[in-house]
């Protein structure tokens, strides 16, 4: 199954982002996970079908109401699928 990282700038915390973007990926059939980083940024590791991710990253490019997106950077990753769900941490997971 496809997977990818997210790193989503600008106001991103704060605003629910991380709470809607749980929401977005269930609806869309989307696993994986979301967390904060220190930087001010979000960051997502998203798993599922080309299409699922494609409107995931569609929807971290505009966010939730009260975000303001200036950037989404997008690198796909090699191996197997590890999520079954989506959610948020407060870290980083661990992909060891």
């Amino acid at each position: 199954m496809p997977r990818a990282r997210f790193v989503v700038r600008g106001f991103v915390q704060g605003v629910n982002f991380r709470s809607t973007a749980v929401r977005e990926a269930i609806r869309l059939g989307v696993t994986g996970r979301i967390w904060n980083r220190d930087d001010g940024s979000v960051e997502v590791i998203a798993e599922g079908d080309v299409t699922a991710l494609a409107a995931m990253q569609s929807w971290l490019n505009a966010g939730p109401r009260g975000a303001q997106v200036s950037d989404v950077e997008r690198t796909d990753l090699e191996g197997k699928s590890r999520y079954d769900s989506f959610n948020m941490t407060w870290t980083a997971p661990r992909e060891g």
